[in-house]
């Protein structure tokens, strides 16, 4: 996908050529698992994969998007925004929340299309939300502050979409830089932007296995998190450290000093993880990744035996530095660190491996750290 295609795709649509063409990527977690609700720390990639949008604004307040995935097309009044049902209405919460703040919108004419796989965890809503921003942006004139629209987007998504997510697939479709990993601590917002080790390639394994009764595994290990807090006598388990762990309260269930343990040593991770990509080292992020995994396995218990399977398989190339499970678990994608010359040959001997072992097909994603939510010349 590019900005011609969708270009073209405008031009077939409306008979006119666009005035403007954004685009926001979706994300893949390197590193920080199940630490965002726990006021952790994230490390999150920007993908080159994500959602374009062509359009030419409109002085009626009417905004006009036609999918062309969907092939459907749905409108939407800037002054008359009431709730439905689809995928219009992350562009209609994204419209609610941009006025509550402030910004005079102008509608427009638009065509949305997008190569982020949906339901594979790489954040496909969180690319829309930004390339509507982005869009919004371009035709009314506000200024571009990542940070903020990434918190208008986790609004829109929360408020009007109904869906109580984190800010981490947020700005990393709207903050990241292209070649960067981007920290992110999920307490003070703060941003820092980590470079990718020279000549490494990050692979997406796909498990081709979706997450059955996640929400309510979730909100069962949302609430370990919150007693085991509550035993240690802080906030949230961020202000734990690995350290504090020894000094295990008697009240603690072992299941919850478990879920406590994965999180307060993966903030650990995700802190040495920083470091290591600043210093070239990719061997030792390699390591790093596969002890998140490993965790994640045994004491987070959000794997399953696809996820483990892929992780294996992985591993066991000689150009994967290490591989892990990313996203909430249950099913979805694992990531791995390879050799970027290397690349093509570790997805071929994975996906046989993966195929031989579990029977299924896996989709597999050689993937480059892309910048976040932009303008494209049309």
């Amino acid at each position: 996908m590019n900005s011609e295609d969708v270009a073209q795709s405008f031009k077939t649509h409306f008979n006119a050529k666009p005035e403007f063409i954004v685009r926001a990527p979706g994300r893949v977690n390197l590193i920080g698992e199940h630490t965002d609700y726990n006021d952790g720390f994230v490390l999150p990639m920007a993908i080159d994969r994500a959602v374009w949008i062509a359009l030419t604004p409109r002085s009626d307040g009417e905004v006009r998007i036609h999918s062309l995935d969907l092939n459907v097309t749905a409108q939407f009044h800037l002054k008359s925004l009431t709730p439905g049902t689809g995928w219009i209405e992350y562009p209609k919460g994204m419209a609610s929340e941009l006025q509550k703040l402030g910004c005079k919108l102008s509608g427009f004419d638009a065509v949305m299309t997008g190569d982020v796989p949906r339901g594979a965890g790489l954040s496909s809503s969180a690319a829309v939300e930004l390339a509507v921003a982005r869009a919004f942006a371009a035709t009314s004139g506000f200024d571009w502050d990542p940070v903020q629209m990434a918190k208008v987007a986790q609004k829109a998504e929360n408020n009007w979409v109904g869906v109580a997510c984190g800010i981490m697939d947020q700005m990393a479709s709207s903050a990241c830089q292209e070649g960067h990993a981007l920290f992110l601590d999920c307490r003070s917002l703060e941003i820092q932007h980590a470079p990718l080790p020279a000549h490494t390639a990050i692979v997406i394994l796909d498990t081709s296995t979706r997450r059955g009764l996640v929400e309510s595994a979730y909100n069962e290990r949302r609430q370990q998190c919150e007693e085991a807090a509550r035993c240690f006598g802080v906030k949230a388990l961020r202000d734990v450290s690995v350290e504090g762990l020894n000094g295990r309260p008697a009240a603690l269930s072992e299941v919850a000093f478990k879920r406590a343990r994965h999180i307060v040593t993966e903030n650990d991770r995700v802190l040495e993880a920083i470091n290591v990509m600043r210093s070239g080292d990719m061997k030792r992020l390699g390591e790093l990744f596969n002890a998140s995994h490993d965790s994640l396995r045994d004491d987070f218990e959000v794997t399953n035996e696809s996820l483990n399977i892929m992780v294996e398989c992985a591993r066991e190339q000689e150009s994967c530095h290490g591989a892990r499970m990313t996203g909430a678990g249950f099913g979805g994608c694992a990531v791995a660190l390879t050799d970027e010359d290397k690349a093509d040959h570790f997805v071929q001997a994975v996906s046989a491996a993966y195929r031989q072992r579990s029977g299924l097909e896996a989709n597999v994603y050689i993937c480059k750290a892309s910048e976040g939510a932009s303008v494209v010349d049309p």
